[in-house]
């Protein structure tokens, strides 16, 4: 067995001193038996050792240096979180505590993290004789460290094993890229100094509350350890959130400069984001960091404040941006659905409840998607394609050549058969009397919500395929 040596040495009489060194034990066993003449060669050590768990147990203690020094030791004991394996619960956790509690009055740590097995995606535990263990240093010069990291990090779901598949590696590399993209993209434009765009406010406005409701997810996850879902949290944010819409609404136009104000704003947004991501992929997240803007000599992410959560933000913009971005990606189904040329304009006209819910974004909207006409309207259109967004009505105008309204029927009654099955498993849910008596009252009256929302577009849908 491994582990410390009994530091015992036996002399010829059959006595034995304990020292903790060879030629320490030399010299009290000369003391102690009166011969001088006595060698290391005459002396013989325990062969047994002391067990690895029983030396180990001791760590949080002795690594300060605990039972000799109590400065460093009053400073770090206890600390927070261990991390380590499930398999060793007893063998170190538990002992651990246990030694804590005897020697020092308290427990080393709070909590305990658990790490899953590493394991191929057909669920075997990794290994040399299987020969299904990826070398990690050619992983590394192949997708990089950060790329690497991601791949295991989606793969390393909380409490569970790993399910490490290769391909996942390839798509931490991907999104590496992605950064690196858009910190070319928004380094790369040319600045109109003192200039303000005030249609850019809406999607700054929008963006700003969407990074702080973002905080507040990202430090609830943490929170509760569970880091891969952090890391699909903050991938989906930057990716979509960040790139393919916020980007997209405040860019200028080819050729064109972008305002300070939007460009400033822009840049803390990206500083915020590669906040976020440094504790996961903290090697494009420095380089990022460092060549977004000028930077001091000692100006490192390593010491730059994490994003506070729990800061106000605005409910109505979240939902007026979202809105907007679902509008824009209806009518870029339209144009793929139809076989519409992204440069060919639209007509289109919104019929909604509450008008101030999209004013802010109209410009953006008209941009983004290309619309000739992007109006607001109190009545329905004969003759344009309808759709749904939130529980409001959008209409667009497409030539008549190039409307199938058999294609169309069938287009809205798929859309409110699902609306319709979406009800019926809420209705299943509050029909649940121990969910609704035992759920939190504001996640009760969030399904309650769903369900009216799920029953205002079915409405909508069904009026308008009977119409068709």
């Amino acid at each position: 067995m491994v582990g410390q040596r009994i530091p015992a040495y036996y002399l010829p009489d059959g006595s034995y001193i304990v020292a903790e060194t060879a030629s320490e034990a030399l010299q009290l066993a000369q003391a102690q038996s009166g011969n001088d003449r006595l060698t290391l060669a005459d002396l013989k050590q325990d062969e047994d050792v002391v067990d690895t768990w029983f030396s180990s147990w001791l760590w949080p203690i002795s690594v300060f240096d605990g039972f000799e020094n109590d400065t460093e030791i009053n400073y770090y004991y206890p600390t927070q979180v261990l991390v380590t394996a499930a398999d060793i619960i007893f063998f170190w956790v538990a002992r651990m505590i246990m030694a804590g509690c005897e020697w020092r009055n308290e427990i080393p740590f709070y909590d305990v993290y658990f790490t899953g097995i590493v394991r191929d995606k057909q669920g075997r535990k990794m290994s040399k004789s299987l020969g299904n263990s990826p070398d990690p240093i050619e992983l590394m010069n192949t997708y990089g460290a950060d790329g690497v990291r991601v791949g295991m990090l989606l793969s390393a779901p909380a409490g569970g094993d790993l399910l490490f598949d290769e391909k996942l590696c390839e798509q931490g590399r991907n999104f590496c890229n992605k950064i690196w993209n858009a910190l070319r993209l928004v380094t790369g434009w040319e600045v109109a100094a003192g200039e303000r765009n005030e249609h850019n406010q809406a999607a700054i406005d929008w963006f700003d509350s969407k990074l702080k409701k973002t905080a507040d997810e990202v430090e609830h996850l943490f929170g509760q350890y569970r880091i891969s879902e952090v890391l699909k949290t903050l991938y989906s944010f930057f990716w979509d959130d960040f790139c393919a819409d916020y980007l997209e609404m405040v860019k200028p136009e080819f050729g064109k400069p972008i305002d300070e104000a939007t460009y400033e704003a822009t840049v803390h947004f990206f500083e915020q984001l590669l906040c976020f991501i440094h504790p996961i992929m903290p090697f494009i997240s420095e380089e990022a960091y460092q060549l977004l803007r000028p930077r001091a000599a000692a100006d490192s992410i390593c010491i730059a404040a994490y994003p506070k959560a729990e800061q106000a933000y605005s409910e109505a913009a979240i939902r007026q941006g979202d809105s907007a971005v679902s509008i824009i990606s209806l009518l870029r189904d339209v144009r793929q659905k139809h076989k519409m040329s992204p440069k060919e304009p639209l007509k289109a006209y919104l019929k909604a409840a509450q008008a101030s819910d999209y004013q802010n974004f109209m410009p953006i909207v008209k941009k983004r998607g290309n619309l000739e006409v992007f109006e607001l309207t109190d009545r329905e259109l004969q003759g344009a394609a309808m759709f749904v967004v939130n529980k409001d009505e959008l209409y667009v105008q497409i030539a008549a050549e190039k409307v199938d309204a058999a294609a169309e029927k069938a287009r809205i009654a798929e859309e409110l058969a699902y609306y319709e099955g979406f009800k019926e498993q809420i209705m299943k849910k509050l029909g649940n009397a121990q969910f609704v008596d035992n759920a939190p009252a504001q996640v009760v009256e969030k399904e309650r919500q769903k369900l009216a929302d799920a029953e205002d577009k079915i409405k909508i849908l069904s009026e308008n395929l009977a119409k068709l």
